[in-house]
């Protein structure tokens, strides 16, 4: 029987997905979980498992938009499996056993790598007289895609001795979305940004003396997004229009602060949610990113996880950025632009002292959160991340640290 393979909802709203690859080609053997294609959203791309094993017939292109519920592909269950199927298909290897017609058996190795078409490739190269191996391929491991093939011409068949190229590639559903949303925030917000600047020197100490014992007993480091958590959520408890949003003439403000942290993943940067990160400890955010960090990493992160955040941190400082301002992720009103942290001579008690010093920036919607509401709150995090023993820990650091 044929099993049909349907676009599952990746998230609440998303009515389309786009396949951006196809990891396997139209009559291959597929097993059951296995990765078939990578299909994106206008929140996130994601992957698309094999609901059964058996014999595949692709019925979308590379770069079509299918509607959630759409059929993509068939599978034929009562196809046996080819022998010499290497079951460990990792590298997209896939071992065909040919039989001639001496009944000898000879193994023949097809690799999906570079210069290599996809079906839907092929033939439109083979129709332009093109040699597949000249093309320079965008897809997966340098594999020409239906994209690519469109805009090869038959120039591109030979080799160029010149020492410039320029490439033509379209943007994923997931980057024009992104694209779409910046446009709308600077349109549509009234957006400001206020800076102020941040003496490490304190967390420096805490992380220095205790975060070995601290990874010993809970397997995650002590790093700087626990304390910047930690002080952001309680500025939002001093100023809540922070923590808001505008939906159409009216302003909803939240009593829970759900924080979206910015973390860079082989997609590109994305932003899931610490959820009730006021409910939640040192131990307790560190465990959170770093298992966010993992998912986002392996590209195992959902729809779900980067939904319903209140607040948004995002960290430039670890690409180097010494001061920026961020744009505000919506329907969020606010958003903390963290930066590198450079040694820097400043006037202590009158006296100028090295001292290592990081600038932050709180960019707001003016619509609802006026200037007393977005100094007073980067203030009231400025004072919690240079005083976190008094105003995190109650003075009382093993025990806010749980040692």
């Amino acid at each position: 029987m044929s099993l049909e393979m349907k676009v599952p909802s990746p998230g609440e709203s998303i009515t389309e997905v786009e396949i951006a690859e196809w990891l396997v080609s139209d009559g291959d053997w597929v097993d059951k979980d296995q990765a078939i294609a990578e299909v994106d959203s206008d929140k996130a791309t994601l992957e698309l498992p094999a609901e059964a094993s058996g014999i595949i017939t692709l019925k979308a292109e590379e770069g079509d938009a299918v509607a959630v519920g759409a059929v993509v592909c068939l599978i034929d269950t009562d196809a046996q499996k080819p022998e010499g199927i290497n079951e460990a298909s990792e590298k997209n290897e896939t071992l065909i056993e040919v039989k001639l017609q001496d009944q000898k058996q000879e193994t023949v190795k097809e690799t999906y790598a570079s210069g290599t078409a996809s079906p839907a490739a092929k033939k439109i190269l083979a129709e332009k007289n093109i040699v597949p191996s000249m093309i320079k391929g965008t897809g997966k491991g340098g594999r020409i895609t239906k994209d690519d093939a469109v805009k090869a011409t038959p120039s591109m068949g030979t080799k160029r001795n010149r020492l410039t190229e320029s490439s033509r590639k379209k943007l994923s559903m997931l980057r024009r979305k992104v694209a779409e949303r910046l446009v709308t925030v600077k349109n549509e917000t009234a957006m400001l940004t206020t800076f102020n600047e941040v003496d490490m020197s304190p967390i420096f100490e805490i992380r220095k003396k205790y975060k070995e014992e601290f990874k010993d007993k809970h397997g995650v480091g002590l790093g700087f997004m626990s304390f910047f958590t930690l002080a952001v959520v309680r500025a939002l408890e001093l100023y809540p229009d922070v923590n808001s949003m505008i939906d159409g003439d009216f302003q909803i403000k939240h009593d829970f602060k759900d924080i979206s942290i910015a973390v860079s993943g082989p997609k590109g940067l994305m932003v899931p949610v610490i959820r009730n990160a006021e409910n939640l400890s040192f131990r307790g955010v560190e465990s959170e990113v770093k298992r966010l960090a993992i998912l986002a990493r392996e590209g195992s992160i959902t729809v779900d996880d980067m939904t319903g955040g209140t607040f948004t941190i995002t960290n430039g400082g670890v690409f180097g950025s010494m001061l920026s301002t961020p744009i505000i992720n919506p329907p969020q009103s606010g958003i903390l632009g963290m930066h590198n942290i450079v040694e820097r001579p400043v006037a202590i008690d009158g006296k100028v002292e090295i001292r290592p010093i990081m600038y932050v920036a709180l960019s707001y919607d003016h619509r609802i959160i006026d200037g007393r509401e977005s100094v007073g709150f980067l203030v009231a995090v400025k004072e919690a991340l240079e005083n976190p023993s008094e105003l995190l820990m109650n003075n009382e650091i093993k025990k806010a640290l749980e040692l």
